[in-house]
């Protein structure tokens, strides 16, 4: 099944909310981090999300230059390239994206996929995050409404962030109080009043609830799942509308119980980022099989090591399989396994 098309897209997310399930939506920063997922999300019978940081976009170009919207527009023509080999469907996203990187990530983006759409193609990516989450709200809000019309336009979602996750993603780092890991209704009040509720373009909402970026053990922070059922009835009362009328995302969410996990998709999630526990379980298996191997993957006092060990195919297939693995996990955690669209 090929990359969905802006309505394939809608009805994943329109599915996910309605069936109370999220889909996983996986980092990468290389072809084989891209077959992983898709090896996983086949093996899984799931659909799910393929995302690029700025850093990952940076890596995509080529470590040596500076050129990250030209690596993440290569990451996305990659996935519509070999997606067609695999029996679900995926959708392809820039995640995270701060003011400072705006003129040469997500701008360029966009400016290419208009020019695309114009000519009567696809756009280059189902949805764009704006993360405004380092700048006051009203100015996060306002960039956020500038935004929405140029996604809307071309048929892709954008994605905002309200409130603050903590820890750091791609050197992008949040500190700060304890409160400003809690969104509150009054800020998600502003967002709506400025966005709509769909009207005027679909978005999708990352409000924080004491998430972390990066690495903790289980307990290590404190999550309010619950907050976001809070939120949720506080927005459906002001503008009068049904229950859950935000359609969100969960960040920073490694060592997360699946209690917590299943309390936040209850309360509307239908995306959960995921990068890293797959990056842990892709080099995990690596430095596995490299001390299992020791005397092949190297050549050891002048012998001539084992060359069917050292192949980067040879680890890199023990490498796609482990992280696979963790995709499959990660479907069964938020309840998209086994229901493709392409099923």
């Amino acid at each position: 099944m090929p990359v969905a098309t802006p309505e394939q897209y809608a009805e994943m997310l329109t599915r996910a909310k309605d069936g109370g399930y999220a889909f996983p939506a996986f980092n990468v920063s290389s072809s084989q981090t891209i077959n992983a997922v898709l090896q996983g999300l086949a093996e899984a019978g799931s659909d799910g999300i393929i995302q690029v940081t700025t850093g990952g976009a940076d890596y995509f170009a080529g470590h040596t230059v500076k050129a990250r919207a030209t690596g993440a527009i290569a990451m996305a023509q990659y996935v519509r390239t070999v997606a067609d080999s695999y029996g679900v469907t995926v959708a392809i996203h820039t995640d995270h994206c701060p003011k400072n990187a705006l003129d040469d990530f997500l701008l360029p983006i966009l400016a290419a996929s208009e020019e695309q759409v114009k000519a009567g193609g696809a756009p280059i990516f189902n949805s764009h995050m704006w993360d405004g989450s380092a700048v006051p709200l009203d100015e996060n809000i306002e960039i956020a409404k500038e935004l929405l019309p140029r996604t809307h336009n071309i048929g892709a979602i954008l994605e905002i962030e309200v409130g603050v996750v903590g820890g750091e993603e791609d050197g992008v780092a949040h500190e700060g109080s304890n409160d400003a890991l809690y969104t509150t209704v009054g800020d998600v009040t502003k967002a709506v009043e400025a966005l709509g509720l769909g009207e005027n373009g679909k978005y999708i909402s990352a409000l924080t609830f004491g998430n972390v970026h990066g690495v903790y053990k289980p307990g290590g922070v404190k999550l309010r799942p619950e907050l976001l059922g809070e939120i949720q009835a506080g927005i459906a009362e002001k503008f009068g509308t049904g229950p859950k009328p935000l359609d969100l995302v969960f960040h920073g969410g490694s060592g997360s119980s699946d209690e917590e996990i299943a309390t936040a998709v209850a309360n509307g999630v239908i995306k959960m980022n995921i990068d890293t526990d797959t990056q842990y379980a892709f080099t995990r298996s690596v430095a596995g099989y490299m001390l299992a191997n020791y005397e092949g993957v190297l050549k050891i006092d002048g012998e001539v090591g084992n060359k069917k060990q050292y192949d980067p195919r040879a680890w890199g297939k023990v490498a796609e399989t482990a992280m696979a693995a963790r995709v499959v996990e990660s479907t069964k955690q938020l309840g998209s396994f086994g229901k493709s669209i392409s099923a």
